[in-house]
């Protein structure tokens, strides 16, 4: 036969089994894993970037106001006292009341829509807080600047849940959201940079202001790149062979039987059983816990490096706030690459909290100015693994793509929750020891611990209930609407630890 015919059927077998494999749920054919693989390389190298420049440059675009804290921005705009700690505060406000909202709006638009167009909005709001010149201009800003960004790390979260299975998820959330742990870095950088600079337009020499204008327009410009390369969805992905289309599709449909589709039409009942999820709302509550501590690390790891290091100049304070994150964007990726290999996710949460009590136990025993900064190291390990783990947690234990975008958003709100308390964790008149602020840490890594091994105990014992059910007997007098409704309360759905 000739090779080019063999070709043929080969891919045309391939397609057949693809969308076979949604309703069979059997293991995948050599030939199909090849092509999934193949999709799966494309995937990694044209999404996957792009939405980590977005949600690099979403926190950059957050946290800067922590690096130009440290260029006279306090004093150039009159804030005394609590305000640095209120302006952070107004930003989380509208992050919250607006998240949950933005996230129905991304599932109705599409993400490829959705994402890059609130990308290029928060990053003209970062431009704009370059003119700021009071307190309330900057309250403003800061509340503009919450509802511009409150839907992109949900979003990006429940975009990428698209493409990839569950287990294949956790770690390209990693990557992305390893870019909180990149932004200290580059913010650090970007920031000592941009102060050299002698003029910016009419601002005056080493301002801050060109930090908030310069970091925006890289921002809306990745906006735009965006809009230009992101698909909606495997079906419509441009990089995509038809064959591996159906293979993609095919193998996300094959984890979720009873979702009625890959990409389903929102409802309120699913939407609904995403929220009223067991492991979603304890998840939510680690996320809460878990963000206390690394948007603390992000406000305040100039000012606490400031505190240790006091006679450095301004700009060798902002590089030494480099290392400690240089360390967490290698350790978020590498744990969870092995929760990838392992496929679990439940385990990691509850092993990898345990450097940040260390690092934040070390910063209430002792004023020692290196051992402070090696709990720096610590804290920042760690601290960003967890969003990674709580976000692949929260998509891999709901069935429909509705739940799903709502179980995201749900951890998100929560986390969200505790990133407004952080930023009262530090108090100006409590340093530099800062013993709210690190005991608030202490006590909230050591709550994960305790909720995240309760939530594993629940998932084995309620895994093992299930198995002892009569899945027949359940589906009595149930349509077939009704029965897809059921969610995770379907009688063959599995917690994922």
């Amino acid at each position: 036969m000739d090779l080019g015919l063999k070709k043929a059927d080969a891919h045309a077998t391939c397609e057949a089994e693809g969308l076979a494999l949604a309703s069979s749920g059997q293991n995948e054919s050599p030939l199909r894993e090849i092509v999934a693989a193949q999709a799966r390389r494309k995937t990694d190298w044209i999404i996957v970037p792009m939405a980590s420049l977005m949600f690099l440059f979403c926190f950059i675009d957050r946290a800067n106001i922590g690096n130009a804290r440290l260029a006279d921005f306090e004093s150039n705009l009159g804030l005394q006292g609590n305000d640095f700690n209120s302006v952070n505060s107004i930003f989380y406000i509208s992050y919250i009341l607006f998240e949950i909202p933005a996230v129905i709006l991304c599932k109705k638009m599409g993400p490829a829509w959705f994402l890059p167009l609130i990308t290029v909005l928060f990053g003209l709001v970062s431009i704009a807080s370059g003119w700021v010149q009071n307190y309330p201009q900057l309250a403003g800003t800061r509340f503009a600047l919450g509802i511009a960004e409150c839907g992109l790390m949900p979003g990006l979260s429940y975009y990428l849940s698209r493409w990839y299975t569950r287990a294949e998820l956790t770690f390209r959330l990693s990557i992305y959201i390893s870019m909180a742990a990149v932004s200290g870095a580059i913010g650090g950088l970007l920031a000592s940079g941009i102060l050299k600079i002698q003029h910016f337009g009419n601002f005056g020499a080493s301002s801050w202001r060109t930090i908030f204008v310069l970091e925006g327009i890289v921002t809306v410009a990745i906006g735009l790149a965006a809009l230009a390369v992101l698909p909606d969805r495997p079906e419509t992905a441009y990089f995509l062979t038809s064959t591996e289309k159906h293979v993609v599709v095919g193998r996300i449909m094959a984890e979720r039987p009873h979702a009625g589709g890959a990409i389903d039409k929102m409802s309120t009942k699913k939407l609904w059983r995403g929220v009223a999820n067991p492991v979603t709302i304890a998840t939510a509550i680690i996320f809460m816990l878990e963000s206390v501590t690394v948007n603390g690390l992000g406000f305040f790891a100039p000012t606490i490096v400031k505190t240790i290091f006091p006679d450095k100049t301004v700009i060798q304070q902002q590089l030494l706030t480099v290392p400690p994150y240089v360390v967490g964007t290698a350790s978020v990726i590498t744990v969870c690459w092995f929760s990838w290999h392992f496929k679990t996710r439940q385990i990691f949460i509850i092993i990898f909290v345990t450097p940040v009590m260390a690092g934040y136990l070390i910063f209430l025993v002792t004023l020692n100015s290196v051992a402070r900064y090696i709990a720096t190291f610590l804290i920042a390990s760690s601290a960003f693994t967890l969003g990674a783990l709580c976000h692949g947690q929260a998509a891999a234990n709901v069935n429909s793509d509705s739940a799903r975008s709502m179980a995201i958003a749900v951890t998100m709100f929560f986390g969200n929750i505790g990133s407004l308390i952080s930023t009262w964790a530090f108090q100006s008149w409590d340093g530099p020891e800062y013993h709210i602020g690190n005991g608030l840490n202490f006590a909230t890594s050591s709550a994960i611990v305790i909720i995240g091994s309760l939530v594993l105990f629940f998932m084995r014992w309620d895994n093992r209930r299930r198995d002892r059910m009569n899945v027949e007997e359940e589906f009595v007098d149930l349509s077939d609407e009704e029965i897809q409704n059921l969610e995770w309360k379907h009688p063959s759905f599995r917690w994922r630890p």
